[in-house]
């Protein structure tokens, strides 16, 4: 290992020193401590130091990027604040559920004289272990209990970090424990302090860095739900969800607070811009017309100012077409023939229709037409010219901030009219959708199905949905209903998509895997777990730290949605929607909502509110009406066909009546003259 630097990084938590990074005193502390091993091989190389509130999410975030990343991982993190018993310590409670492995044997202090401190240390609560091939170990809070408990370990903590990076245990433990003890600087003595975990904790919190994006906390630590731990077995695992259920609206609030800024991009003025929100103003850089137009086809003519008559027989001297090129001025005395849009020749006035003239004759080969008589004097100066600018000035706005390029074509067609060839725009997330679960196979698997096999719907029906509002959608496949599968497929998807869709696997089932996944291996916060909505109650959000390839942190949304095909593709249209509309720009976000008119009864759940698919149509009476489109069975596929929109039922007991009128959130497009 001669001449290798293992990386350290140093998270300072505490919500003073994030507001206030002056009062740290224990990110130089730490960096003393260890550069005081400097000349020992491996040395120590400090690439991060970070302050972060009293956070779980925010905890986790940093944890995870500065682990999962497999080309970029550190070595070593530690953390100082966060371990004592005050309302706001909740760092072993963030930690603990993101190790692979426990590593209690680190906590452990060998220092006889330290026993004195064994009543303060008794007041702090330590977690050490490795995530992935990186080391974590917590310390107090004060500078001088952390540098004391760095200390008493960092000798241990090369032969450590090498052993969870990978490296050939054999080689490592050559020469024995006595040699290991020897190079580390340690040797084990029999002492009434020897299983004593000795530390001091001041939670002063005075630790800082700031400008780092941190999720925004809605819920106390203690509130906070903790996932079921897949390794536990199934009898370990909950009998009741550990998630408060929320209403739509509020989960649609958390989606909202937790979907991140559009990003800018710059894109051509062509068919593909068609859904893209632009990002900035567009300015005219040409007028329109750029020359002065006929707006008939006929004659340019030059009206004389002082009132002599347009009318009599006059020679056609040109001929001016819309098409580019050099016209010649026109000679008095003369005209034109000119179509319409054609630029006029210089000395023209105006246009006369050629339904208001009369040819007199033609040119002697009989191909032209030589003399035209006008048969009118009542034209006028600039009468049926279109002047430059008149529809489009030069530097005018033709385009705001915020407007959405339709597929109606005026925008594009704005835009192409005064020469754009390209312009910013809000990026639109890439989309990836999943299934979960060892039942499912793909649609298209020509066998027969076996006992407890399940066909796929529900990635191509949500594929198609995601497809159909505008947005670049991957195939992420199907994942196994194993921890490690799937935490695998998920940091696969992350590298390719920004909004991963998962379907099943977020019931109370042993095998229902998302939720544990996505906070104890991949860092994750989960934002809710339960909406209090038929069909769709298990709905899961939630959000991932991630580091692209520049090494940037971002984040990746997860919408975990149920199994069942109903509640799939209605959950989808309902939160995710208004999320990847929000990501790019579009406003307002989500379904449009209309008023319909029951076209019959339709029973109400006592219990949840309701999205009832529908059939919205145009009645003959020009009035939108709603018809059920049947049993509304979360796992009844046959509900969806016909459906383009979610009648939006109170929960209460009884029905709503024919002629009632209830709001409707449009999935697809209207029907007309009444249904079939």
């Amino acid at each position: 290992m001669e001449g290798t630097k293992l990386k350290a990084a140093i998270l300072i938590i505490s919500d003073t020193a994030f507001n206030d990074p002056s009062t740290d005193k224990s990110e130089d502390t730490l960096i003393e401590t260890f550069s005081s091993e400097r000349g020992s091989q491996p040395e120590w190389a400090i690439e991060w130091t970070i302050i972060i509130p009293d956070n779980v999410a925010a905890i986790r975030q940093h944890v995870s990027m500065l682990c999962d990343d497999d080309d970029d991982y550190m070595n070593l993190i530690v953390t100082t604040g966060g371990t004592g018993f005050t309302s706001k310590d909740f760092t072993p409670e963030a930690i603990k559920p993101m190790l692979d492995r426990e590593a209690p044997g680190l906590m452990l202090r060998h220092e006889e004289s330290k026993l004195i401190e064994l009543a303060v240390a008794m007041m702090s609560r330590p977690v050490a272990g490795v995530r992935q091939r990186t080391l974590i170990l917590t310390l107090p809070g004060s500078p001088k209990g952390a540098k004391e408990n760095l200390a008493s370990v960092l000798k241990l903590l090369p032969h450590a970090c090498m052993q969870a990076a990978g490296g050939d245990s054999r080689t490592l433990h050559a020469g024995g424990v006595k040699k290991l003890e020897h190079e580390a600087g340690v040797s084990v003595r029999t002492s009434k302090a020897q299983n004593s975990q000795i530390f001091q904790h001041h939670h002063g919190h005075s630790h800082a860095h700031g400008g780092h994006l941190v999720p925004k906390a809605h819920t106390k630590p203690e509130d906070r739900p903790i996932p079921n731990d897949p390794t536990a077995g199934p009898s370990a695992r909950h009998r009741k969800s550990p998630y408060a259920m929320l209403s739509v609206e509020d989960a649609l609030q958390l989606i909202s607070e937790n979907t991140p800024s559009p990003k800018q991009v710059k894109a051509p003025v062509d068919p593909a811009l068609v859904g893209r929100v632009l990002a900035e103003d567009v300015l005219a850089k040409e007028a329109v017309p750029a020359f002065r137009a006929s707006i008939v086809d006929g004659y340019a003519i030059a009206v004389s100012e002082d009132g002599v008559s347009s009318k009599g027989s006059f020679p056609v001297a040109s001929v001016s077409h819309a098409a580019p090129g050099e016209i010649p001025p026109l000679e008095p005395g003369t005209i034109a023939r000119i179509t319409t849009g054609a630029p006029l020749p210089p000395g023209a006035t105006s246009c006369v229709m050629v339904e208001d003239t009369k040819l007199s004759s033609m040119t002697e080969d009989g191909h032209e037409e030589e003399i035209v008589e006008i048969l009118t004097d009542e034209v006028k100066a600039n009468e049926n010219v279109r002047e430059v600018g008149s529809d489009i000035r030069y530097g005018d706005v033709i385009l705001k901030k915020g407007d959405e390029i339709t597929a109606v074509g005026g925008e594009l067609g704005l835009l192409a009219s005064v020469g754009k060839a390209e312009v910013m725009v809000y990026e639109k997330p890439v989309v990836g959708v999943m299934s979960t679960g060892d039942e499912i196979i793909p649609h298209d698997r020509p066998s027969e199905l076996r006992l407890g096999e399940v066909r796929d719907c529900n990635r191509p029906t949500v594929m198609a949905a995601v497809r159909g509002w505008g947005f670049q959608v991957v195939d992420l496949g199907v994942a196994e209903d194993t921890p490690g599968a799937l935490e695998q497929s998920i940091r696969d998807a992350m590298r390719k998509v920004s909004v991963i869709i998962t379907t099943g696997g977020v019931s109370m089932g042993e095998l229902d895997l998302l939720k544990p996944t996505i906070e104890r291996s991949l860092g994750g916060t989960i934002h809710f777990g339960r909406v209090s909505m038929k069909p769709g109650k298990p709905t899961t959000f939630a959000t991932v730290p991630f580091k692209n390839n520049a090494g940037d942190p971002e984040t990746r949304l997860i919408f975990s949605l149920p199994g069942n095909p109903a509640s799939a593709v209605v959950t989808s249209h309902l939160f995710v929607l208004p999320s990847l509309h929000q990501a790019c720009g579009v406003r307002p976000p989500g379904l449009p909502k209309v008023t319909v008119t029951l076209a019959h009864d339709i029973r109400l759940d006592k219990q949840r509110p309701e999205y009832h698919r529908a059939s919205v149509y145009t009645a003959s009476n020009g009035a939108l009406e709603a018809a059920s489109t049947g049993g509304q069975r979360s796992s009844r596929v046959g509900s969806l066909k016909g459906a383009n929109a979610l009648l939006c039922l109170p929960a209460r007991e009884g029905s709503l009546k024919k002629g009632n009128k209830v709001e409707a959130l449009v999935m697809g497009r209207l029907l007309g003259g009444g249904t079939n």
